[in-house]
């Protein structure tokens, strides 16, 4: 088992070579591969320099973390998009859609992706509060009638929210250049967790198959071998577990806790330890004459 390396900077290097020598393998390998990955057969990651990170954080109005601007420089994205492939109904008949997405957003080439990215976390969450979810923090204070008023306040303090800047699909960076921790979060409307307490833990958490980190392990029972994480990379997400329970991200902090799915990122069991899913999850902080019914989130 190849070893994890701490430094950082070294990190990334490991992630680049480990990566592409995987999908490298994948290509020779054609009559093993899993349906549908022939798109990462051979893909190199493509890095930025640092007069392009300026340009971008110039372009863009945004100022990213010391970590995610490494992660740029060194990894940022690959040379093709991910193809995804889909049917729109459930009918045997119905046509194969191949649909190309960014896999890590090239901030080059990907302006369109990444500006409807900006506004995900404003737009999905608003409309969580607005809709049947009726998401309402305690810290903005007793609800209002209208949904201007419940506007103007969700308004108010997600403009003093740490800023978000895409990473991958709906995983963001926590541009906030105090924080001791640089989280990755993922946003799917107000249902948040932290995918990564720093790059380090998000990309192994990310691209784990990718990687390597599993192993086979025989189920007698099933009479079957299935994959799990290695020893080591279970010991890495144990400890960042364990710290997170002395952590905090202001303001986003809160709005993860609201659902019983974010408890798990500041170092909390999920109510039911058996449950394996995170739909329907129940509000962590709801007021007194509200339901507390399990919730559905929204496909947006």
């Amino acid at each position: 088992m190849n070893q994890i390396p701490e430094d950082y900077t070294d990190f990334l290097y490991w992630v680049k070579e480990t990566t592409e020598s995987f999908w490298a393998k994948e290509s020779e390998d054609d009559e093993d591969n899993e349906p549908g990955t022939e798109w990462l057969h051979d893909a190199k990651w493509i890095g930025l320099s640092e007069n392009e990170i300026d340009d971008i954080e110039k372009k863009y109005s945004i100022k990213f973390n010391q970590e995610h601007r490494a992660f740029l420089r060194i990894l940022h994205a690959i040379d093709r998009k991910e193809e995804i492939m889909y049917k729109e109904s459930f009918d045997e008949n119905s046509p194969i859609i191949t649909e190309k997405r960014p896999f890590f957003y090239n901030w080059l080439e990907d302006e369109t992706e990444i500006k409807e990215r900006f506004e995900w976390p404003y737009r999905t969450i608003l409309q969580d509060v607005l809709g049947v979810n009726g998401v309402w923090l305690q810290s903005w204070g007793p609800c209002p009638q209208t949904d201007e008023d419940k506007t103007s306040i969700f308004l108010s303090w997600f403009n003093k929210t740490p800023r978000l800047l895409p990473v991958r699909g709906h995983r963001f960076s926590v541009s906030d250049p105090d924080l001791k921790d640089k989280p990755v979060l993922s946003v799917w409307g107000s249902d948040i967790i932290v995918y990564g307490w720093n790059f380090r833990h998000y990309l192994l958490h990310e691209l784990e198959d990718h990687l390597g980190l599993w192993e086979s392990v025989y189920d007698e029972e099933d009479e079957c071998f299935y994959s799990e994480s290695n020893k080591k990379i279970k010991e890495i997400y144990e400890q960042e577990y364990t710290l997170s329970k002395e952590r905090d991200i202001p303001f986003w902090k809160e709005m993860i806790m609201y659902w019983s799915s974010g408890w798990y990122s500041f170092g909390l069991e999920y109510p039911q330890k058996d449950n394996s899913i995170r739909q329907p999850i129940v509000k962590a902080n709801l007021p007194d004459d509200k339901d507390n019914n399990p919730k559905t989130f929204n496909s947006f």
